[in-house]
């Protein structure tokens, strides 16, 4: 195993990742990244904690990283939300594919800081929006994309100065993506405890009726934590983008993705990954071909097989948001013509 970093290593660059976070021990885990790991890892959960991340991690005490935050830390992290299952690793990797990016996939810290309340989340966020925001280059900025359970405080880590991106997808599309995944269902009905308490919490009674109906509770939660961040953060913070009018446009989405995000990257460039190859691959296994094509025939597999619990499962939220404004939101933004 190497030596554990200084602090002054810590707060250099990106080299050492803060991967994990206890805020109740008062500890947090150090991963050391080189910019081609970052590059390459779909997600900095524990899933990169393998042979060779095992031996370059390190749990170290979080007040002595906090105190030797240096004067003037940058804080400059630019942010990715979205409700799961909407394409954010790609946009993520297309993001990371442009000069004077680096991109950062489902750190766990920000999931492990979710589930503490807001006065504990209070005394880490700034240190770690801190963290976060270290690159390799002065002109480098980071780009993160949290998993999507951390929506809940997307308005907390964003803060007053931020910017986000919230990526979502109408219902219908949605609930059809999940009945054509080979695990996505049985991983949601895992969850399906999970999401029935958050509902409660936001006021959304929705039954879980099946996989369509888990589907839709994962996807009036999750996106009611975004209107509910949306309502929170200043005017201008925010970029909402349907994934499927980002398929549709690829070039002309990533375009204004990076203008928002205040990019440095050049038109042709931003070009040349819209129409490249990370466009047909999965973008979380990047060795198995999936594209446009792909998923939209399977998304009418998964139509035509599961057209009347699909039906039923919209027809809930629609009763739902007769009762949840934010819920209501939600579908307005998501099917404005309807």
């Amino acid at each position: 195993m190497s030596s554990a970093p200084t602090a002054d290593e810590i707060w250099r660059d990106a080299t050492w990742l803060a991967q994990a976070l206890d805020p109740g021990a008062g500890l947090v885990r150090l991963v050391r990244m080189s910019a081609e790991d970052y590059r390459q890892a779909s997600f900095l959960d524990d899933r990169i904690l393998g042979d060779q991340g095992a031996r370059n991690a390190h749990l170290l005490n979080w007040a002595e990283i906090a105190n030797a935050q240096p004067p003037g830390a940058r804080s400059d992290v630019r942010w990715i939300f979205h409700i799961g299952h909407v394409g954010s690793t790609l946009v993520s990797r297309l993001l990371g594919e442009l000069e004077g990016v680096l991109a950062l996939r489902e750190p766990r810290a920000l999931r492990d800081l979710t589930f503490f309340p807001p006065d504990v989340r209070d005394r880490f966020i700034p240190t770690v929006r801190a963290l976060m925001s270290r690159s390799f280059a002065a002109e480098e900025v980071a780009v993160v994309k949290a998993t999507s359970m951390v929506s809940q405080i997307a308005a907390e880590l964003t803060g007053r100065m931020g910017r986000a991106l919230f990526l979502f997808a109408n219902p219908q599309i949605y609930v059809r993506t999940i009945l054509a995944g080979d695990t996505s269902p049985a991983e949601l009905q895992t969850l399906a405890s999970y999401y029935v308490e958050r509902a409660k919490g936001q006021g959304i009674a929705l039954p879980v009726d099946g996989p369509a109906g888990i589907a839709a509770l994962v996807w009036a939660c999750e996106m009611s934590a975004l209107e509910q961040a949306a309502e929170t953060l200043p005017a201008g913070s925010v970029l909402w983008r349907d994934f499927d009018a980002l398929l549709a446009a690829p070039a002309g989405s990533l375009r204004e993705i990076a203008t928002f995000f205040e990019l440095a990257a050049d038109q042709g460039q931003i070009r040349d990954v819209a129409a490249g190859p990370l466009m047909t691959r999965y973008s979380k296994a990047l060795e198995y071909e999936f594209g446009p094509e792909t998923r939209r025939r399977r998304l009418d597999e998964a139509s035509a097989r599961h057209a009347v619990s699909i039906d039923d499962a919209l027809a809930m939220l629609a009763r739902a948001a007769e009762k949840a404004p934010l819920l209501q939101r939600a579908l307005e933004r998501s099917t404005p013509d309807c």
